[in-house]
């Protein structure tokens, strides 16, 4: 019984550290000025190591994350928190999909506007849980939350981080067929060097 109830205490202990981190990580990117390191970022190299911190859980449920490239495309981004955004999506898609089933990161551009999507077959929302879905702590399934140690801020957490970025997110979904969400943000499309030597880019 001690070690079955150690085991207890020490998994909400860790689940309430991480909705501490998130708490905090939200009320950043809520501040004014809150990301000030901007830099032009190669799309493919933030949605591989965002999907490479999931590869092992996805695995371990027989799942298959398909990450798709396109060679230079560049956004003007803080990289550190644009991997945390996509990495979010790719950690619901993974909690929210059947043992088996397939999860795809997509890349596409055109006129000047990038998108990252990440799909998903798990099962799906309502219209309403859908307009609800980037609300601070909210959960579609409360029941899979507290298994997974889901804390309800990931999505709004994505939605802050986009928003500082100049972009948007919107979700797609259907009951019993799966989401996507994509994220859109403006594209570097040309760079040059300023006279202090460092690389300045435009949108």
């Amino acid at each position: 019984m001690v070690r079955k109830f150690s085991l207890r205490l020490g998994g909400e202990a860790e689940r309430l550290a991480g909705i501490t981190r998130e708490i905090i990580e939200l009320s950043r990117l809520q501040a004014d000025g809150a990301i000030t390191e901007f830099q032009p970022i190669e799309v493919n190299a933030v949605v591989a190591q965002a999907v490479d911190q999931h590869r092992i859980f996805a695995a371990s449920k027989g799942i298959d994350i398909v990450a798709a490239k396109s060679d230079n495309v560049r956004v003007l981004a803080d990289e550190a928190r644009l991997v945390l955004a996509i990495s979010n999506l790719v950690s619901n898609a993974v909690q929210y999909s059947p043992d088996g089933s397939r999860i795809g990161v997509g890349i596409s551009h055109t006129e000047g506007e990038v998108e990252i999507s990440v799909t998903d077959q798990g099962i799906g929302m309502t219209k309403e849980e859908s307009e609800r879905v980037f609300e601070r702590f909210y959960r579609t399934d409360q029941a899979r939350s507290r298994t997974t140690g889901g804390t309800g801020l990931g999505l709004s957490i994505v939605k802050h981080i986009v928003a500082n970025h100049g972009g948007d997110i919107r979700v797609w979904t259907k009951q019993g067929r799966g989401s996507t969400f994509t994220i859109r943000l403006p594209e570097v499309r040309e760079s040059h060097i300023s006279d202090s030597g460092e690389e300045q880019s435009v949108a």
